[in-house]
């Protein structure tokens, strides 16, 4: 059985229509595309590439998210 880890990540959406994910738990994992679907397996590709760069990284607990305009 493979050891899976989960990670959280942050979907937007930027001026040109497209989908950019982030992973804040890996120092500059993120990656972008068109369609969700198309996002979800570019971030497993993106994930698979920081883990093997950084090695172990501490698990995080999302505890939320909040908009702030200033």
């Amino acid at each position: 059985m493979k050891n899976e880890r989960k990670f959280t990540v942050l979907i937007e959406r930027d001026e040109e229509g497209y989908y950019v994910a982030t992973v804040p738990s890996l120092r500059g994992c993120h990656t972008q595309a068109k369609t969700l679907d198309k996002l979800m397996k570019r971030t497993r590709e993106a994930i698979a590439l920081c883990l093997a760069s950084e090695g172990m990284v501490p698990s995080l607990e999302l505890i939320g998210i909040q908009q702030i305009s200033v």
